[in-house]
């Protein structure tokens, strides 16, 4: 850089096409934006390469839409606001003109639509929220060479379709579609196949097909799935929930699977799984029943697949003696690189010294192993011996691996392991699994686990060392490590032998941890986080929280407040996923000694302020029985304190006034309220946000001075 400036040679000398590659590369949004405001030429560089865009906000008019982005390819449209009404325009009438207001609706959305295919003439993919199909009856006409489309429905479906009439308008109007996802739309399982059947051309066109959408309860029954895979032979990647469920009219089994292998044959991504594991509740691990699906049923589908890489079969059914099958598959489908599996038993049995069953897939990258009820430690150590290119390791609800399996296999694949997730399991609290990652804790980069607390009665310890702590109640003790390094480990005592070993703290460093996801239940805290030994992460950017539990059954919480204010220690942490959808209770009233949504969401909040974010996505705690999702007050007024913020995603509905309290933050810019839960409310109350209120609301917050 010295050198160039003493030549008087800068950036802006490269010549154009060198420019232009350098743009290419740069694909970080705030960053390509900055680079606009350098000068014209970097400006018009800038829009002239950008391939991907999400366009937010109204779009009133047609002189609203950007013109300067030519070479956009992939565009969202799924995010316009106010979310989930009409896809790309609102209109606003005065009262006088109300009986204009249809006809004049229409003529805009044909104006949009014209203005929206001059705008983006290049483009290839396409998001949208379709609430209906009049949204793609305008737009998908206008790229009939499109080849992505992802659409996004959580409404209900509307009663009055014919089946298939929701994806009709695409498929003819896009015959050279390639990849169709499916996985936040909500329709019937009747409506895929059937549209499929009626539009030959795109379904034989079709490569990745995603149907794994949550609010689906009902999964594709066998006749379902084996039409779909007669009208989509070229299929690469197929997603679907299914129904396992041998006591079901048509449920999926071997012959399922082996028709699905004949007539997709090519297929390279596969994900089978049961519907209930869909939801982002947690469900009961111990199958009942036997699943229809038995060992010859898998060989035989591997058989039928020699191109598979990724499989998923998530059966919620007991699956026995998987072992062979899995061996089978390491020699007929060579490229295999990621499993998942829910509910298999026998996976590997790991009693001698030879390896079996899934430890024999050598070339495996990823496994994830749910539900195995006869997954010991050995199975685990044998797992690893085999397996030895496992960058991404997750265990659920394995009640007998204990501790030492999960620090084996982590030591013996500690050169590659850098994503793992341990959660459900009994015999894995908190504290255990963090030490069981310990081989692992200076490489690993994400990491997921469940914070149970094995004494919840220490909540009240300290959460940072304190300097003042005499040499009566800290013992300090440095330990020297496998790697050289030495560390020091604190224990805070009262001077019994039993608090010692219970209130063990490690100074511990994650050095490279930079996603952390955490599984919390109704009423507990988040402070003894740091005891488990989570004290410093330096590079943590990213936090997913979710609470999950009947608010209803914890009267009172033992501590007053979650404890959010404990992760303001982690300097990076920039992005939290605040999840409490799945904490149900009280929504307006509560019977003496029980507190209401309003007062857990005081609960959960409390200290967001301390934190220093750029990005918040929240999901309120909800009342099951009348389906309400709101932001209570009291949560406004706390997420008003974390002035960092610069993004703000709501997932469910408030009060408009509570919203004009987001006004008071200097720095915020993107706010949205997402009903991204099925079913959506229909209609508003009318004290909710509706379409004028989001209008108002983002009208005075976009003409604020934000500082950028």
């Amino acid at each position: 850089m010295a050198a160039a400036t003493v030549s008087g040679i800068n950036l802006h000398d490269l010549p154009e096409s060198i420019l232009t590659n350098i743009f290419l590369l740069v694909s970080d949004v705030r960053s390509r934006n900055a680079m606009a405001l350098a000068c014209r030429r970097w400006r018009y560089l800038e829009r002239a390469t950008r391939a991907s865009l999400a366009l937010r906000g109204h779009v009133r008019a047609p002189f609203l839409v950007p013109t300067c982005f030519p070479a956009v390819a992939d565009l969202d449209l799924s995010l316009l606001s106010p979310w989930g009404h009409h896809p790309f325009l609102h209109h606003q009438q005065p009262p006088q003109h109300y009986h204009h207001h249809h006809h004049l609706l229409a003529e805009q959305a044909a104006l949009v639509a014209a203005r929206l295919a001059q705008a983006f003439p290049c483009l290839s993919s396409l998001a949208i929220y379709a609430r209906d199909p009049s949204a793609l009856a305008a737009l998908a006409p206008l790229w009939p060479d499109l080849r992505a489309a992802r659409l996004v429905r959580w409404h209900q479906r509307p009663a009055d379709l014919p089946l298939g009439g929701d994806l009709a308008p695409l498929l003819a109007a896009c015959p050279a579609l390639a990849a169709l996802d499916l996985s936040q739309f909500y329709c019937w399982t009747e409506d895929v196949p059937q549209a499929l059947q009626d539009h030959p051309a795109a379904a034989s066109s079709l490569i990745r097909l995603d149907l794994l959408c949550p609010a689906s309860t009902e999964g594709f029954r066998s006749s379902e799935l084996t039409a779909i895979a007669g009208a989509c032979p070229n299929l690469t990647h197929l997603l679907a929930p299914c129904v396992f469920n041998p006591r079901c009219i048509e449920f999926v089994g071997n012959h399922t699977l082996l028709a699905l292998a004949v007539g997709c044959p090519r297929l390279a991504l596969l994900h089978l799984v049961d519907p209930a594991t869909l939801s982002s509740a947690r469900i009961d691990s111990e199958a009942k029943e036997d699943a229809a699906i038995t060992g010859r049923g898998l060989e035989g589908l591997f058989a039928g697949l020699p191109q598979l890489e990724d499989l998923a079969l998530d059966i919620c059914h007991n699956v026995r003696d998987a072992g062979p099958s899995l061996e089978a598959m390491s020699h007929k489908c060579p490229k295999i690189k990621s499993l998942k599996l829910g509910q298999f038993h026998g996976v590997c049995r790991g009693a001698w010294l030879h390896l079996d069953g899934v430890a024999v897939c050598g070339r495996l990258e990823s496994l994830c192993i749910k539900n195995s009820g006869d997954l010991t430690d050995s199975s685990l150590v044998t797992i690893a011996r085999g397996c030895s290119r496992l960058s991404k390791f997750e265990i659920h609800g394995c009640n007998k691996v204990t501790e030492m399996g999960i620090k084996k296999l982590s030591s013996m694949l500690r050169f590659t392991l850098v994503d793992i997730a341990i959660s459900g399991c009994q015999l894995l609290d908190a504290t255990r699994s963090l030490r069981a990652v310990e081989p692992i804790r200076d490489r690993v980069e994400r990491l997921h686990i469940d914070c149970i607390w094995a004494n919840p009665e220490q909540d009240q310890l300290p959460q940072t060392p304190e300097k003042t702590t005499d040499d009566s109640d800290v013992d300090q003790v440095d330990e020297e490590m496998p790697d050289g390094s030495r560390n020091k480990k604190c224990r805070y005592s009262d001077g019994s032998h039993d608090d010692i070993e219970n209130r063990c703290f490690w100074f511990r460093t994650w050095t490279r941890l930079r996603c952390l996801s955490l599984w919390i239940p109704a009423g507990e805290v988040l402070t003894p986080l740091g005891d488990a030994g989570m004290e410093s992460c330096p590079q943590l950017e990213d936090i997913c929280i979710k609470v999950e539990g009947d608010c209803r059954m914890c009267p009172r919480p033992r501590q007053r407040v979650f404890g959010l204010s404990f992760l303001a220690r982690y300097p990076r942490l920039a992005k939290m996923k605040l999840d409490c959808g799945e904490a149900f209770g009280y929504a307006l009233t509560a019977p003496t000694g029980h507190m209401d949504l309003s007062l857990w969401e005081r609960f959960y909040l409390h200290g967001i302020g301390d934190l220093s974010l750029y990005e918040l996505d929240y999901w309120p705690p909800q009342d099951k029985e009348v389906n309400q999702r709101s932001l209570s007050l009291p949560a406004t007024g706390l997420i008003q304190g974390c002035l960092s913020l610069r993004k703000l995603f709501i997932h469910g509905t408030t009060h408009e006034h509570f919203m004009r309290f987001f006004l008071g933050m200097p720095g915020l810019r993107d706010v949205q309220l997402r009903e991204d839960y099925y079913p959506a409310p229909e209609n508003d109350m009318s004290t909710e946000m509706r379409v004028d209120s989001c209008s108002r609301f983002e009208e005075t917050l976009n003409s604020r001075l934000i500082p950028d």
